[in-house]
């Protein structure tokens, strides 16, 4: 755990120099066992860090765009930390295997669906990694909102504090079906996760979930799968 240590207290010295304050909704849905899964909205390179300030000390793996492992600070520490490099477009079969064995270890696994930064602070359209690993593990999936982390170097710019706020919400597993799954369910399971992502966020930040009728369910206290599947038909 030193590295980790030694990252939560570099990346604290740090949010006190850019004027950030973290606020921490959900604490207590985080999981005591391992493995599970953390989902979460992309906007800003300050993300990782803020959820290494807000979990409990353990052991991360994570995929990471692979342009980062060529940086000379931050790929080796991401590295250093359990980045799984992969391309931006495509995740082959052996990054998807060493992610797997992760989990079989009992490692937590940390992700955003989007696969990149959005530019607008709005959430994109998820990519299917999360769910292929959710649906072979059969882990839980805890949901997490970022905000705010969008507009944060724009206020330190502006010598202005920003408070950060974390959503953590109820962790949850993939819906079952009578059937293996296969890579035609993944778009379903992908929009099943990323409205729960989306339910943690102010309806500013939903972006392209943000009229999503799963999502209307879930915030309804309904079953939100069906509408799921129908985004395959």
């Amino acid at each position: 755990m030193f590295r980790y240590r030694l990252i939560r207290l570099l990346t604290n010295i740090l949010r006190l120099i850019l004027l950030a304050r973290i606020e921490v909704l959900g604490r207590e849905h985080i999981p005591g066992e391992r493995p599970y899964i953390v989902v979460l909205n992309h906007n800003s390179t300050v993300d990782t860090p803020v959820l290494l300030l807000t979990f409990p000390l353990q052991k991360w793996r994570f995929f990471a765009i692979e342009k980062w492992q060529h940086h000379p600070i931050y790929g080796p520490i991401m590295g250093w930390l359990g980045a799984i490099y992969v391309p931006r477009d495509d995740i082959d079969r052996r990054k998807l295997r060493e992610a797997l064995d992760a989990l079989e270890e009992g490692t937590v696994f940390g992700g955003a669906p989007e696969g990149t930064r959005s530019r607008t602070g709005q959430m994109m359209a998820g990519k299917d990694g999360a769910a292929y690993l959710a649906a072979r593990t059969g882990a839980p999936i805890l949901p997490v909102g970022l905000e705010n982390t969008d507009v944060l170097f724009a206020n330190f710019k502006q010598l202005r504090p920003t408070r950060l706020k974390v959503h953590i919400g109820e962790p949850f597993t993939l819906p079952k079906i009578d059937r293996r799954v296969r890579a035609k369910d993944l778009p379903a399971y992908t929009h099943y996760i990323m409205i729960h992502i989306a339910a943690q966020l102010p309806s500013s930040y939903r972006g392209v979930y943000a009229d999503s009728p799963a999502l209307q369910a879930l915030l309804a206290g309904e079953d939100p799968w069906p509408y799921c599947e129908k985004v395959t038909e």
